[in-house]
């Protein structure tokens, strides 16, 4: 084998269509061998009759690559485990796992109930933290053994966690939640040779072309810059041994352009020595407010 992921195991979620897809046959192209994993299920979780996994992993076999896939829910624990098993079964190793899965149900708050935040936040939140938790415990007992894995996490975040987006609530809390949990991740795995990092993609998938329809469209000719394709890329590098050094990130990868996200840092501050009254900070607030940067916009407005 050959390429920049020679030799390893990856396995990636959410990998039955879409970014997910394209992921898995770029990895593939590259050297790795594939755990795909994906439920089958419509745009708003509800289960299919067909399985896109294992059309993937025709795919990545016609090429003359490795791939097993995987229909297990990695929401929960079990599916997580069995995930970071079948790597392990198969291949005897897992050193790269990209959380990807995840599916939408927008409404805008008044109209959004109790069920469907419920169900995007653990598909996408928990779903992350689940498959990461597993593989990160694998890797830390090989730490442990003193075989210290070369192991890479990569995150799917979205412009909607990091900027909010009309009528995703459900969506942009758990994005931004996954941002949270890619830096804390990378600070406490760090030591068992574990990097984490972050993408927020924007391409064209089956939760956008309906979403960003306008925006969405493929070319009649030239460059697509929607391909799910143009961000794999930069998934296979973060995914590889030639990233090293590089974790608590997050990218931003749309079309040709790849952007480092700068997140949360202290602007203009005051500071005195005592409370405030409500009526000073309030006049604090604005004067601090006046000196700031302005937040960029809330996607759909």
């Amino acid at each position: 084998m050959s390429g920049l992921c020679a030799g390893r195991v990856v396995a990636v979620t959410g990998a039955g269509r879409g970014l997910g897809r394209a992921h898995a046959l770029a990895f593939a192209a590259q050297g790795a061998r594939l755990v795909v994993n994906d439920l089958g299920v419509g745009l708003d979780g509800t289960p299919e009759p067909d399985g896109p996994a294992t059309r993937v992993v025709e795919e990545i076999r016609a090429g003359g690559g490795e791939a097993v896939a995987h229909g297990g829910d990695i929401a929960t624990a079990e599916g997580a485990a069995s995930l970071v098993r079948t790597a392990l079964e198969t291949y005897g190793r897992l050193d790269t796992l990209v959380n990807n899965a995840g599916f939408l149900r927008d409404r805008m708050l008044v109209n959004l109930d109790e069920d469907d935040f419920d169900a995007v936040v653990r598909v996408h939140l928990k779903g992350h933290f689940l498959p990461l938790r597993h593989a990160a415990a694998h890797w830390r007992s090989e730490a442990k053994a003193g075989r210290r894995p070369e192991a890479r996490i990569i995150n799917t975040s979205s412009g909607a966690g990091l900027l909010g987006s009309v009528g995703q609530g459900n969506y942009s809390a758990a994005k931004a939640g996954i941002v949270a949990l890619t830096l804390v991740a990378a600070a406490e795995l760090r030591r068992y040779g574990v990097q984490v990092n972050a993408i927020a993609p924007a391409a064209r998938t089956r939760m956008t072309e309906r979403t960003f329809a306008d925006t969405m469209t493929a070319p009649d000719s030239g460059f697509d810059a929607m391909a799910p394709e143009n961000v794999s890329p930069l998934v296979v590098w973060l995914g590889s041994p030639a990233s090293a050094g590089v974790t608590g990130r997050v990218f931003e990868a749309e079309g040709g352009r790849i952007t480092v996200m700068e997140g949360w840092r202290p602007g203009p501050s005051t500071d005195r020595d005592g409370r405030w009254t409500p009526a000073d900070a309030g006049e604090q607030a604005r004067k601090l407010l006046s000196e700031a940067a302005e937040p960029g916009p809330v996607y759909g407005t």
